[in-house]
């Protein structure tokens, strides 16, 4: 797909207390606008991913940044800034018992998504690579971790 992606950081990554509450708004702001400064943030196209507990069984919606792989498939980063443990929209969306599908609002429109978690392998190491080559910070967040950001696809299994 060939679209300029890059993005430079041009922002101080929050700490990973304020994630929880920025990330809160900024779904908030989603659900009530279809405005390109709520939904293209820090020059990134975002997506809402929502989620069900896999204890709890309640929904839960993230607001993330996507980045589009070669073949156009929308992919999100479970890099939590860096933070020793996976996010928890992760820990649920990886949960195909509670999450066999997801549902995935864009700006333009929602559709049902089964999602494809890249975690290792060749796969993971081929997508990081080209996600880090217009989003550097990424390799930031991976040097502070010792686990291995792991990565999502979205494709769009099928329309809501």
């Amino acid at each position: 797909m060939a679209t300029d992606q890059k993005v430079e950081q041009e922002w101080e990554t929050p700490s990973h207390d304020e994630i929880p509450n920025i990330t809160k708004m900024h779904v908030e702001y989603l659900e009530m606008s279809n405005d390109d400064a709520v939904w293209i943030q820090a020059g990134m196209h975002h997506v809402m991913i929502r989620t069900i507990g896999r204890k709890s069984g309640n929904e839960h919606k993230i607001a993330l940044p996507f980045w589009r792989d070669p073949e156009g498939v929308r992919v999100v980063v479970a890099s939590f800034a860096g933070h020793a443990n996976h996010p928890s929209w992760f820990i649920n969306l990886r949960d195909r018992d509670a999450n066999p599908e997801v549902l995935i609002k864009t700006q333009d429109g929602e559709f049902w998504s089964v999602p494809d978690i890249l975690e290792d392998g060749p796969e993971h190491d081929r997508i990081w690579e080209l996600l880090c080559e217009d989003r550097a910070w990424y390799r930031n967040y991976q040097e502070r971790t010792e686990r291995t950001i792991p990565l999502v696809r979205l494709p769009e299994t099928r329309t809501v």
